[in-house]
């Protein structure tokens, strides 16, 4: 029987970086998903600290100095920036659904989106495995702000699109029996297969370290991985006992038990040191 694949904790989080900024070569028209997709915007009303642009999104092939495509792995590969309207785009399991979702952050050092070459193929990798994939389109290019060069406006997209605890929460509430694969689990895998899970779950406990370090600014990363893993904990172990009805008979509803897993969730994530 095929070994369901559950990329740790319910979700998970793929963020590619690109290095450094591209030549372009003369722009298109603003970037599209290929046929049968539709960009979704993640702010339908006012968005938050928005930033002039030089003018309207577009797209194009990014070029040497003579003009010519630049290829990364023998192909060109697209550009986008000018995004001042930021969309996700929802790409569906091509084979079995395996229960499990990625969003997918095209890097770029937050001037452009390398839109297909950390972005599209990357969905096309994880549908392939029968996961969902979320690309986000998020505003470039940015103003960097602090000691660490941050985007406020790439995280203000991110945290949109994410819903950390809200998603997860829901995930387990509908994939009861997804959350029950154990890591004995693990070992039908291929040896690559094994390496892409692990590597998935530690991508995805470090997204949750990097927010939670804002929450936290004086808190080292160990101490936000436990919190983090405690959180996961409560909000994975809690839906088996909700399904059962208790000594009197009695079973809350899903909204009334998604309720209370977030608020017990945000206390434990905001609970001091």
């Amino acid at each position: 029987m095929r070994p369901r694949l559950l990329l740790g904790t319910a979700m998970s989080i793929v963020t590619v970086l690109a290095a450094g900024t591209p030549s372009r070569a003369a722009a298109q028209s603003a970037w599209k998903p290929s046929a049968g997709h539709t960009q979704i915007p993640i702010w339908p009303g006012a968005i938050p600290d928005p930033q002039p642009v030089a003018g309207p999104e577009r797209a194009g092939t990014v070029v040497d100095k003579a003009g010519h495509p630049k290829p990364v792995g023998g192909k060109p590969w697209i550009y986008v920036d000018r995004v001042s309207r930021p969309t996700m785009t929802v790409y569906s399991p091509t084979g079995a659904n395996t229960g499990a979702a990625a969003v997918v952050f095209p890097g770029g050092g937050y001037e452009v989106l390398a839109i297909d070459l950390e972005g599209t193929e990357v969905c096309d990798w994880l549908t392939s495995r029968g996961i969902t994939c979320v690309l986000l389109k998020y505003r470039v290019p940015c103003v960097h702000t602090g000691p660490y060069r941050e985007c406020r406006m790439a995280l203000e997209d991110a945290q949109r699109t994410l819903g950390l605890v809200r998603f997860h929460v829901d995930f387990a509430l509908s994939n009861p029996d997804v959350i029950r694969v154990q890591d004995r689990d693990l070992t039908s895998l291929t040896d690559a297969d094994h390496v892409a899970v692990r590597s998935l779950q530690r991508t995805y406990v470090e997204l949750w370290v990097q927010v939670l370090s804002r929450l936290h600014p004086g808190a080292d990363a160990a101490s936000l991985r436990i919190r983090a893993h405690a959180v996961f904990g409560l909000i994975n172990s809690t839906p088996h006992s909700a399904r059962a009805p208790g000594p009197d008979a009695t079973r809350l509803s899903r909204t009334k038990v998604g309720a209370i897993l977030e608020q017990l969730a945000g206390a434990a994530l905001l609970a001091p040191a």
